[in-house]
């Protein structure tokens, strides 16, 4: 009786299956990340400034083999670079697959290497480990868990058993509402090194999504750091971001854009940040080829610094 009473309501009101079906979409609430990728957007937009030379060679060996070279040649680093990378066989969507394997190695033997693995459609798993001078000097495991509308994220980094030494930090992220999500996060750490043998520090998050604009922060004992994201166009993208220490009682603000022009297979990064840096990307398709040309630049003003750099990537 009390489902047909609701039916009937629903009908003298003036609604349609179809139009529930719409306030229910509405009001789903996704999966909304990890509270890694918090700023993710604002983030991708910002360049990646570099300076002298930089070849790189890109060579697919099967479709889940693909090797990797690199040639750098600046004031601050000279030196050759090989990577590979593996992808697995376990489609998890058209454009995921796993297990990941990614790794770099150099020839003075310092080593980066990441995994990442899909255990199941919740759980997922990333590994990362560094050697430098052949010795062992950062390693972090990861595993998250994404649920139908938050993710949970535990990491351990560097666990030093010898000295009793080790950083966990705990994330957690939830869709509030369709556009808002909260979050936050607990970093553990202990040894010798630190102040009185242990500390954790809490921290907050949130970001809330419109439909072309977005705005994240984070809020804790270190400081605080907010982003602005907006989609200006289908060519053009503008970010804003300030950073502040309470520690270093110091704030630095950012302004950054993208210019996309898909005809031309142009895309065009800059920034110019409160500490007087200005620093722009520029990288052109040089079809039919398969070759991407960049272009960077970056200047302080006030310090009278200048670095120019100019890339290839082929592949």
């Amino acid at each position: 009786m009390g489902a047909i009473a609701s039916r009937y309501r629903v009908s003298n009101s003036g609604l349609t299956s179809t139009d529930l079906q719409n306030m229910e979409n509405q009001n789903k609430r996704d999966n909304p990340g990890t509270l890694d990728e918090l700023h993710k957007k604002t983030k991708e937009v910002m360049p990646v400034n570099f300076e002298g030379g930089k070849l790189m060679v890109n060579k697919g060996i099967s479709n889940h083999f693909q090797m990797s070279h690199t040639l750098t040649m600046s004031s601050a680093q000279n030196g050759y670079k090989i990577g590979a990378t593996y992808i697995g066989t376990k489609q998890i969507s058209p454009t995921e697959a796993f297990p990941v394997v990614l790794g770099d190695l150099d020839p003075a033997g310092n080593i980066n290497f990441n995994l990442i693995h899909q255990l199941t459609n919740e759980i997922r798993v990333k590994g990362a480990a560094q050697v430098q001078e052949c010795k062992l000097t950062a390693t972090q495991g990861t595993m998250e868990y994404k649920g139908s509308d938050y993710t949970v994220a535990v990491a351990v980094g560097k666990p030093d058993f010898s000295e009793k030494s080790s950083i966990l930090v705990g994330h957690y992220l939830q869709s509030v509402t369709k556009r808002l999500a909260l979050g936050a996060e607990l970093v553990y750490q202990s040894g010798a090194r630190v102040m009185g043998g242990e500390i954790a520090i809490a921290s907050g998050a949130a970001r809330y999504t419109m439909d072309d604009s977005e705005v994240s922060a984070t809020l804790g004992a270190a400081g605080f750091h907010i982003c602005y994201f907006k989609q200006a166009s289908e060519q053009l993208q503008v970010v804003a971001e300030m950073d502040t220490s309470f520690r270093g009682m110091e704030s630095v603000g950012t302004i950054g854009y993208q210019v996309t022009v898909p005809k031309a297979e142009l895309v065009f990064r800059g920034m110019v940040d409160s500490n007087w840096n200005i620093g722009a990307v520029l990288e052109k398709k040089l079809q039919p080829l398969p070759f991407t040309f960049a272009l960077s630049g970056m200047a302080n003003q006030s310090k009278q610094q200048f670095k120019f750099g100019c890339g290839l990537i082929i592949g």
